[in-house]
């Protein structure tokens, strides 16, 4: 053979058994009688869109499985696929055959999500394997249910039994049969006993044999008993309860109704299965009908010469020119054959699936890292320890549970708290200058980009009540706390806060000069979370992980930090109202007042400011410049005289101007301090 141009030039001779065969794709897609053209797709949006001869265009997913059941079997036995005399192996290579179609995407989420895949739509009637390869057929499941109760598989025949169970739960201690009850209320089959073996049969079959009242053996009475149930004594409607395998198990419920009758009885039943929603719905209609055709009943007797007749099988009998159909339910062989049967329709079994419902999937939630502040802020609330930070955790989507961890080393790390709330943060849309402290500015503003949340303006008993304080960060660990009266949303998440109370809950010494745009700003609110670390915590260098509840410490997803908590809370408030006044002999006497760092301190009723501290106790120091030149410490009152001769020593004789740094102390040490120049207001002449 040569091939020239794209052609083949002449020809090679055929030899007989010299190569195997091999399906390059084998299936059929789950339509009805798909079989009939396994080849054809139906697909509303392509020119070769085409249902299989005689399809009615119902899913069909049990003709798919016994498409593949039959060729994988049939092209297994080697009796069907012989061996080559020249390579050695099958005429049919069944280990590459490719059956079509497994999808690389998964299952519910492909077809659920329609929204994403385009083709999505075609999986119903289509040749894809992705959630139906891992269902149970219903004769299988059957035959294993026998087999637990030791029936060998030669005295079982699940042959007819052609659905399929995608989910099948046994969830109490019950015997084989009580299961195998259950999937004959649902799918609508007998078992019956015939030769010995146990044969389940699916109701709607056509009928055998037709018998005439003549065929019938008289008995005392009349030869045959026709029996219909009262109207009222049925069921208008039947509600099934069953779970949904393609939304992640829920349960659904489908139902059937009977609109031109008198009966009102709803009748309900529980099924522990995992099926389509239409093909519950068709069964239940089917089951409804069933019940409604089923209250006539036929009691009579055979001759032994109807031997061939078994329970399951369907009759015509022969009355008052009709036929009229009958399944057997019962017979009792004792001389002559007295049999039970209730009224069949074909019809029934032949019903068209119910109303497709598309799968309703939760949308697919992917983490990111955390925004984490570990905040060492002044204590904010009084049922919080002074000596506790504070940690804000804001992630899009939300966690639902955020998770602190900590170790003083780079393993072992142990939960600390969880947080079931997100931080609202942001960061400064501009540069936020200096103002002033004690009363309200009106001159600065605010400008913020909230991630989330909102801001909204408030009274002027709310802010004093702590509403809408938020903490900047100026530098590096350090927080201004700064409250806002007026908020205005200037652009989608953008705020413009006015009517500012700055360096709130001592935090004046925070206050940058100015702080730039980008700072960290973060709403203190109930999202805030007080971490539950004790005071022997205070000062380690701790490593931090923060993230989703659900995750590891190790996992990626968790934030890595090391924040060395210092006990902010703890921390006494800068005195305020520093004076200085010369005294007849020079002495210079400096006064100020106490802060406190309760929060009961800024009470408008008590008369005395609560003490935090175990004494009231000070460090002041003396500045020339940058230089300390002295430094006075644990003064037990709010006042000191720096004598004359103390000013001749460090300054060469008396001063009009004093620059002083002032701290009070507390358990850790000195508080937050105060700077100031102190110039005395001379006496005209």
């Amino acid at each position: 053979m040569h091939v020239i141009g794209g052609w083949i030039n002449g020809t090679s001779s055929w030899v007989p058994e010299g190569k195997p065969i091999r399906f390059t794709g084998l299936g059929c897609s789950a339509v009805y009688r798909g079989t009939n053209q396994p080849n054809v797709f139906f697909d509303p949006k392509s020119a070769e869109s085409a249902l299989p001869h005689f399809s009615r265009g119902w899913q069909d997913e049990a003709i798919q499985r016994r498409y593949i059941e039959a060729m994988l079997g049939y092209w297994g036995d080697a009796a069907n696929n012989p061996t080559s005399s020249v390579y050695a192996g099958p005429m049919i290579d069944m280990d590459e055959a490719a059956v079509w179609t497994w999808d690389a995407r998964p299952y519910p989420d492909f077809p659920a999500r329609d929204d994403i895949w385009t083709d999505a739509p075609n999986w119903r009637l289509g040749h894809w394997l992705n959630g139906r390869l891992g269902a149970v057929g219903l004769g299988s499941l059957v035959r294993e249910l026998c087999r637990r109760a030791g029936l060998a598989d030669s005295l079982i025949d699940v042959t007819d039994l052609s659905d399929t169970v995608p989910g099948y739960v046994i969830s109490a201690l019950e015997s084989p049969r009580a299961s195998i009850s259950v999937l004959a209320r649902h799918f609508g089959f007998d078992a019956v006993e015939s030769d010995g073996i146990i044969r389940f049969a699916p109701r709607g079959q056509q009928a055998t044999s037709v018998i005439n009242p003549d065929d019938l053996v008289a008995g005392a009475g009349d030869v045959m008993e026709l029996t219909r149930g009262q109207e009222t004594e049925l069921p208008q409607a039947l509600k099934w309860q069953l779970v949904r395998p393609d939304e992640e198990y829920d349960a659904a419920t489908v139902e059937a109704r009977r609109v031109t009758v008198e009966a009102a009885r709803v009748a309900s039943d529980n099924f522990p299965l995992a099926v389509s929603l239409e093909g519950a719905e068709r069964r239940c209609r089917r089951a409804l009908m069933e019940t409604w055709v089923g209250r006539e009943t036929l009691t009579a007797k055979l001759p032994p010469s109807r031997l061939v007749l078994d329970p399951g099988d369907v009759v015509s009998l022969a009355n008052d020119g009709r036929l009229i159909e009958y399944r057997i339910t019962r017979i009792a062989d004792a001389g002559a054959r007295a049999f039970e049967a209730i009224r069949a329709d074909a019809a029934v079994y032949d019903l068209p699936p119910g109303q497709y419902r598309p799968a309703n999937l939760p949308g697919a939630t992917v983490y990111g890292p955390a925004d984490v502040v570990l905040m060492d802020l002044p204590q904010l609330d009084d049922t919080v320890p002074a000596h506790r930070p504070y940690a804000a955790v804001f992630a899009k989507p939300w966690y639902g549970t955020a998770a602190v961890w900590r170790s003083v080393t780079s393993s072992g790390f142990a939960l600390l708290d969880t947080l079931g709330v997100p931080a609202r943060m942001g960061v400064l849309a501009a540069d936020l200058p200096v103002g002033p402290l004690w009363r309200f500015d009106f001159g600065g503003e605010l400008l913020v980009d909230l991630s989330s949340g909102t801001l909204t303006s408030v009274t002027d008993t709310a802010l004093f009540a702590g509403a809408n304080a938020l903490g900047v960060e100026t530098a590096p660990g350090s927080w201004e706390i700064v409250q806002a009266g007026n908020a205005e949303l200037v652009a989608s998440g953008r705020y413009r806060l006015t009517r500012l109370l700055r360096g709130q809950r001592g935090t004046e010494d925070a206050m940058g000069d100015p702080t730039l745009v980008g700072a960290r700003v973060v709403l203190l609110d109930s999202g805030l979370q007080p971490l539950s670390i004790t005071e022997a915590d205070l000062g380690l260098p701790w490593n931090w992980r923060i993230g989703p509840a659900s995750a590891a410490p190790s996992d990626p997803l968790m934030v890595a930090q090391s924040f060395t908590p210092s006990g902010r809370g703890l921390m006494p408030f800068a005195p305020a109202q520093l004076r200085m006044r010369r005294e007849a002999n020079d002495d210079l006497t400096l006064r100020w007042l106490r802060r406190d760092r309760a929060l009961a301190a800024d009470s408008w009723v008590l008369t005395d400011v609560p003490m935090s501290e175990a004494t009231e106790t000070y460090d002041l120091e003396i500045l020339n410049g940058p230089a300390t030149v002295r430094t006075i410490s644990t003064l037990t009152t709010p006042a000191f005289t720096y004598s004359a001769a103390m000013q001749s020593t460090d300054f060469g004789g008396p001063v009009i101007s004093l620059s002083v740094r002032l701290h009070q102390l507390g358990a850790l040490g000195r508080g937050v301090p105060v700077t100031q120049t102190l110039t005395l207001k001379e006496s005209a002449p």
